[in-house]
C-alpha cells in the first residue's frame, strides 16, 4: 500500500484483492479485478501546522488488483496438473471416523491424531461404537493429543446427537453438522468437502496466509478468505481448490520462509518479499 498524488488529490495504491469486490462473470476473464474505493476516512493526509491539528480526508479512489481472471484460472490449473488428486492428510475410513479425527485435530498436528485414531477407529468407526468405549477409555486413547479431555467429551456428545437426531448417520448440510458438539464452521466444510463432495472452502491457517499472499484474497479473517474464494476460484477447481491451498502452504509457501524458488506459481505470486 502507498500513497500517490494524483489531479484530483491523493490516493492509495493498493497490490491485494479486495474481499468485497470480486464478482464471478466469465466476462472478466483476462480483466483485472477492480476493488471497492476507500471509504471516507480510511486514509488522512496532514495539512497545515505542526501540531497536525487541520487535517483533511483523502479523496477515495479507484484502484485495481493486477491479478487477472485468466491468471486465477492458471494458478489452479498449475496445482491440479502438478497434483490433480489432491488428499487430505488425516486418515480416515468413513464420514463418522473423518468427523471424529477433524474434531480432534483441532490444535493439532494431522500425523499426531492419526497416531492416535489408528488403533482406535479400529475397535470404534461408528457412533454407537464410540459410545460403548465411553469417555473414559476414549481420554485415554487419544491423551496424547492437545485438549484431549474436552475433545473426547464433544465427541461422546456428538456421537449421542448423532444417534439421536440424525439416525447415526453424519449430516451432509452445514447447519446440521455446526450443531454438533465441537463441530465448526471449518470442521463442517471440510467433512462436506471430503466426505460428500461439496465445493466448499475450509480455511486454516495454511488456507489463509496462501490466499493472502498469492493475492487472492486480502481478507482478515477466515470468514473473509472463504467467501473470496468462493467467488474467484473457478468452479471446475472448486472441490479440490482448498486442498490445493493447504499442501502449497504446508510444503512450499511456508509461514517463516516461503521456498518461492521450487513454487510453480512464483510468476503469477502478488507477494512482494519473494525468497527467490
Amino acid at each position: 500500500m502507498r500513497m500517490e498524488n494524483g489531479p484530483e488529490g491523493p490516493f492509495i495504491l493498493v497490490d491485494l484483492v479486495c474481499s468485497d469486490s470480486f464478482v464471478h462473470d466469465e466476462n472478466l476473464a483476462g480483466e483485472t479485478v477492480e476493488m471497492k474505493p476507500l471509504r471516507s476516512g480510511d486514509a488522512t493526509s496532514r495539512t497545515g501546522s505542526k501540531n497536525g491539528r487541520s487535517k483533511t480526508a483523502a479523496k477515495p479512489a479507484r484502484t485495481r488488483s493486477r491479478l487477472t481472471r485468466a491468471q486465477i484460472a492458471e494458478i489452479f490449473r498449475r496445482f491440479s496438473a502438478e497434483n490433480p488428486d489432491p488428499k487430505g492428510e488425516l486418515e480416515f475410513v468413513n464420514p463418522f471416523t473423518l468427523l471424529v479425527a477433524v474434531v480432534l485435530s483441532a490444535q493439532a498436528t494431522d500425523a499426531g491424531v492419526n497416531k492416535a485414531t489408528r488403533p482406535l477407529f479400529k475397535i470404534a468407526n461408528t457412533p454407537q461404537k464410540m459410545l460403548a468405549l465411553g469417555e473414559e477409555e476414549l481420554r485415554e486413547r487419544i491423551k496424547t493429543i492437545g485438549l484431549f479431555r474436552n475433545k473426547a467429551r464433544n465427541v461422546i456428545l456428538l456421537c449421542q446427537k448423532l444417534i439421536a437426531e440424525f439416525g447415526g448417520q453424519v449430516p451432509q448440510v452445514r447447519d446440521a453438522l455446526e450443531t454438533l458438539p465441537g463441530v465448526g464452521r471449518k470442521t463442517a466444510n471440510v467433512v462436506m468437502n471430503v466426505a460428500f463432495g461439496k465445493p466448499t472452502m475450509a480455511v486454516d491457517t495454511h488456507v489463509f496466509r496462501v490466499a493472502n499472499r498469492i493475492g487472492l484474497s486480502n481478507g482478515k479473517t477466515p470468514l473473509a478468505v472463504e467467501e473470496d474464494l468462493l467467488r474467484v476460484v473457478p468452479p471446475e477447481y472448486g472441490v479440490h481448490a482448498h486442498h490445493w491451498l493447504i499442501l502449497h502452504g504446508r510444503y512450499v509457501c511456508k509461514a517463516r520462509k516461503p521456498e518461492c524458488a521450487r513454487c510453480i506459481i512464483s510468476d503469477l505470486c502478488r507477494y512482494k518479499a519473494k525468497t527467490i
